[in-house]
């Protein structure tokens, strides 16, 4: 019978869950949050919008397909979202120590030891997130044994500084030139960025990109809070006095809204799913998208030439923007997905038109 080490998870309001340990045996504490996607951990697992979080799965059985092999095409990872795992830890119901699938490399048990990320399974996730919907997004801590740790609030430090890449890079693949700001960005986005013909100059957070040749600014999503992106947000307002066509995804909605001089705000838990619907403002077309993001843009704060581009049909919060006349454009979703719909990439193509 195999053993395992009772590992706790302590909210901040001193609720406290007991499981059973299947990744790294170290104590960590962070802000937990969770999310329903059914499938595309490892995708999860490596965005790198989930820096600083103890990541609770709701759906009960996680590990059965494993982890994928670790393989690179266009100088980025096939199929992961970044180089690494990006979560502090992982809470789950049931593991499934045994995996099957015709890509999968090792076990999530092993990826995760690998990492020195915790995973504790065992654990009642329903009840859990009954109390992060009622309450909102905790902090939290989970502690093996007798190691007793401080609570940890990641949103007052600047994440993106953390997932941000540290010197420009360059994928040559076409003569549009698109600048990608790198917040935390997914490999998903630089590889729909390729397939539409562009050379992509992937730029870290704060990079001044005025002395670069480019046809387009491509703002992406990544982790925190987007009132600590100053230094982003100015280089952004460069860009629109220069009129070049922007598009944003996820926190870049939310750094284009503040470029153009509206408000964001935290939400109370977040979203977190494959499943979230979204109504294009104007019609009665509704698409189903992939979201990873706590914070969110204040439609009214945005100025009178700006205006919502989707809205979330489940909460009325915004979705996204567009400038009235010129080639400005973001969405709070991942048009992208990986995992999840891929209903919405189009958007890439109206982006890449948009450049003469």
């Amino acid at each position: 019978m195999l053993n395992f080490k009772q590992a706790k998870l302590t909210l901040e309001d001193g609720t406290v869950f007991t499981g059973k340990s299947f990744g790294g045996e170290k104590s960590v504490a962070g802000e937990v949050v969770f999310y329903t996607a059914m499938t595309g951990y490892p995708e999860s697992l490596t965005d790198p919008s989930y820096t600083g979080q103890i990541l609770v799965s709701t759906y009960p059985m996680i590990g059965n397909y494993g982890v994928p092999f670790d393989q690179k095409e266009n100088g980025i990872h096939r199929y992961y979202e970044s180089h690494k795992l990006h979560i502090t830890g992982l809470i789950i119901s049931d593991y499934s120590f045994e995996f099957s699938h015709w890509n999968a490399e090792k076990s999530l048990s092993d990826w995760l030891k690998e990492s020195e990320i915790p995973g504790i399974f065992g654990i009642d996730t329903r009840a859990l997130t009954k109390i992060l919907r009622e309450k909102g997004s905790m902090l939290g801590k989970i502690e093996f044994e007798e190691e007793e740790i401080d609570f940890y609030d990641p949103n007052k430090e600047n994440l993106v500084a953390i997932a941000s890449c540290d010197e420009k890079e360059v994928y040559e693949n076409g003569d549009k030139r698109v600048v990608l700001i790198d917040c935390g960005v997914k490999n998903n986005i630089i590889r729909c960025l390729l397939n539409r013909g562009t050379t992509v100059i992937r730029v870290p957070w704060d990079y001044d990109f005025s002395g670069e040749d480019f046809d387009g600014l491509f703002i992406s999503n990544g982790p925190g809070d987007p009132a600590m992106c100053d230094a982003t947000v100015k280089n952004i307002k460069m860009v629109i006095d220069a009129e070049k066509p922007i598009m944003g995804i996820c926190l870049g909605n939310q750094l284009l809204a503040r470029a153009a001089g509206a408000e964001t705000y935290k939400l109370k838990y977040g979203h977190r799913s494959h499943n979230q619907p979204v109504l294009l403002t104007g019609t009665n077309k509704c698409y189903i998208t992939s979201q990873n993001h706590g914070f969110a843009v204040a439609t009214e704060t945005l100025p009178n030439d700006w205006e919502p581009l989707f809205t979330n049909v489940n909460d009325n919060t915004n979705e996204g923007i567009r400038h009235k006349t010129k080639p400005f454009f973001s969405t709070q979703f991942h048009p992208e997905a990986s995992s999840g719909p891929t209903d919405t990439e189009f958007l890439f193509d109206e982006f890449i038109d948009s450049i003469k």
